[in-house]
């Protein structure tokens, strides 16, 4: 089961609480189930991501969304692109035991490069496993879809990303970031020598 939250400002720890119960209330019903918390960056306060960790969720996820450069402009003002690689960095120091996650949107106006630098910073920080999938414009108030990516692209950083070393990348055009979670999971679990950062 993926557990996905907008971020609650109005709270004081984010939701880190609500989730953290959701894991433990999930695990008392069903224990076998593999559970992914993907939640927001809280803010930054290491204490909130610490809560959800403390409930011992399969996979933390928190994602980056877009190359450094696009982060003001796409991502909420609040979101900060170094602020969120310091959130998936302390997810794993804190819970090296659990997996790691992150996804990137494409298509939004990036280059290449950008995308790979965003992939070594994501796998620098320690993150297992990566999604990449085309940005596609939910409403006339989001930006534009600025080219449509091929599939070989997205196979190229599939390669890139299992070569810097992550447990497992889905890349392609109608990859999401919970795309295939067990899958993803279970992959990554069988390329135990990757787990480190």
């Amino acid at each position: 089961v993926v557990l996905t939250s907008v971020d609650r400002d109005d709270l004081p720890d984010g939701g880190a609480a609500h989730v953290a119960e959701t894991v433990h209330s999930l695990r008392r019903h069903q224990p076998e189930l593999l559970v992914e918390a993907l939640v927001g960056d809280f803010g930054g306060r290491t204490r909130d991501v610490d809560v959800v960790l403390g409930a011992a969720p399969d996979v933390f996820a928190h994602n980056i969304e877009v190359v450094r450069r696009l982060t003001p402009a796409i991502r909420d003002q609040r979101c900060d692109y170094d602020r969120s690689l310091a959130v998936l960095r302390h997810a794993k120091a804190r819970a090296p035991e659990r997996f790691v996650k992150s996804s990137i949107m494409v298509g939004i106006g990036e280059r290449d490069d950008e995308v790979d630098q965003t992939l070594e910073d994501l796998r620098a920080a320690g993150v297992d496993v990566v999604t990449l999938g085309q940005y596609l414009r939910p409403s006339p108030k989001h930006a534009a879809v600025a080219r449509y990516v091929p599939p070989e692209r997205f196979d190229a950083w599939a390669a890139l990303g299992l070569e810097l070393g992550f447990s497992h990348v889905a890349s392609g055009p109608l990859v999401r970031s919970s795309y295939h979670a067990a899958e993803a999971f279970i992959s990554a679990r069988l390329r135990p020598a990757h787990r480190g950062p």
